[in-house]
C-alpha cells in the first residue's frame, strides 16, 4: 500500500470520504510536509503529513511525531479563541491529520509580498500569539501534554542557531549560549513557527497554521520569530510599512505579558531576533525571496552587530535599517 492509499483509508476510515474515486491534489507550502485538497461531501478538507527529511538543500531530519503535536496544538489553541486555528476533523496514519478548509482566506507572507501591509492586522497577530502564551504559562497540565525538546531542537535549535555557531567562529559562544537558555526555559506553550506564510488573513482575525514545533519553552521565541520575518520583508522590499507592522506587532504583543516582567521578555526576544536574522542567510533554511547579495549584506552586518551588543525587541524593530547608506 502507499502512502498516499495510506492517507485515503484513513480518511475512510473517519468517515470523511465514500468508497469512490478520492483525488488528493497536492498543495503548495512549506519545506516540512506534504499537504493535500481533498474534495468531501461536507465540502473541503486539508490533509497534513509531516516529511522526515525536510526539502532543504542541507541534510535536515525532523521526527515525524511532531504531527501529533501540531494537532494538539491547533486544538489547545482552539481552546483560548476559537476564530485563531482550525479545527482539526481527524488524526490520519504517518502522523498526518484532517482538518477544515477555510476558503476566503489569503496567506499573510502572501499579501505582504503583494505590498498589502496592514499594521491593524500585525497587531492582532501580536495579540493572539500571547494570549495562547497567557493561558498556558506556568501550567504543569501543558507542559507535561508537550515534552517535545527534541523535536524542537531538531527543527529549531540546531539549524538556526547550532548550525550558524559551526560556521562562526566570532559567534559561537553567544549563540551557544543562547541556545542553551532556549532549550532550558519552560515558561509557556510555543508555536514554534509564527511565519507569515503560516497566519492565515480570515475575516475573524489572523489564524495559525503549521504548528509542528510546538513545545513547552520560551515563549520569547514565537515573538522572534514572526518579527524576524516582517523584518527580512522590509529589507527585501524596502517598504517602511513594514518596519511599523513589525513595532505594532511587538506593542500589541507587550500588552498581554502577564507571566513575567515585560522587559525580560523583550530582551530574550531581542536576542533571539538577532541570532534569526543571521540564521536566514548562514543557516541551513535560507530566507528563499533574500536572494540580492546586497540585501543580505544589509541583514548580517546588523544582526552580526545586534549579535554582539543586544537590545530588547521593540528598540531593535525600531532601529531596523532597510539599507544603508
Amino acid at each position: 500500500m502507499t502512502a498516499d492509499a495510506d492517507i485515503i483509508d484513513g480518511l475512510r476510515d473517519a468517515g470523511l470520504v465514500g468508497e469512490g474515486d478520492v483525488v488528493l491534489e497536492p498543495l503548495t507550502g512549506g519545506v516540512s510536509c506534504d499537504v493535500w485538497k481533498v474534495e468531501t461531501p461536507a465540502g473541503p478538507i486539508v490533509v497534513k503529513r509531516p516529511l522526515e527529511q525536510l526539502r532543504v538543500a542541507a541534510e535536515w531530519h525532523a521526527p515525524i511525531e511532531r504531527g501529533q503535536s501540531e494537532v494538539r496544538w491547533l486544538r489547545r489553541a482552539r481552546g483560548v479563541d476559537a476564530r485563531s486555528a482550525p479545527e482539526v476533523l481527524a488524526e490520519l496514519p504517518g502522523y498526518g491529520f484532517a482538518m477544515r478548509f477555510l476558503p476566503g482566506s489569503p496567506v499573510w507572507k502572501d499579501e505582504l509580498m503583494a505590498g498589502r501591509v496592514d499594521a491593524g492586522f500585525a497587531a492582532a497577530v501580536g495579540r493572539g500569539i500571547v494570549a495562547v502564551h497567557a493561558a498556558t504559562a506556568n501550567n504543569s497540565a501543558d507542559r507535561d501534554a508537550f515534552p517535545n525538546d527534541a523535536m524542537f531542537r531538531a527543527l529549531r535549535v540546531d539549524p538556526f542557531l547550532l548550525y550558524v555557531a559551526e560556521h562562526d567562529a566570532e559567534l559561537a559562544p553567544a549563540l551557544r549560549a543562547l541556545a542553551d537558555d532556549l532549550s532550558s526555559r519552560k515558561i509557556a506553550l510555543v508555536h514554534g513557527d509564527v511565519s507569515p506564510k503560516n497566519i492565515l488573513v480570515s475575516r475573524d482575525g489572523p489564524v495559525f497554521l503549521d504548528a509542528e514545533c510546538a513545545v513547552y519553552g520560551d515563549p520569547a521565541f514565537d515573538l522572534a520569530f514572526c518579527a524576524t520575518h516582517l523584518l527580512l520583508k522590509a529589507v527585501w522590499s524596502g517598504d517602511a510599512r513594514l518596519n511599523e507592522a513589525a513595532g505594532t506587532l511587538v506593542a500589541a504583543y507587550r500588552t498581554g505579558i502577564d507571566w513575567e516582567e515585560a522587559e525580560a521578555v523583550l530582551l530574550r526576544a531581542g536576542k533571539l531576533t538577532a541570532a534569526l536574522l543571521l540564521a536566514r542567510v548562514e543557516g541551513k533554511s535560507p530566507a528563499p525571496y533574500l536572494t540580492d547579495p546586497e540585501h543580505k549584506r544589509i541583514v548580517r552586518e546588523q544582526a552580526r552587530a545586534l549579535m554582539r551588543a543586544p537590545s530588547p525587541i521593540d528598540a531593535l524593530v525600531s532601529n531596523w535599517k532597510r539599507k544603508f547608506a
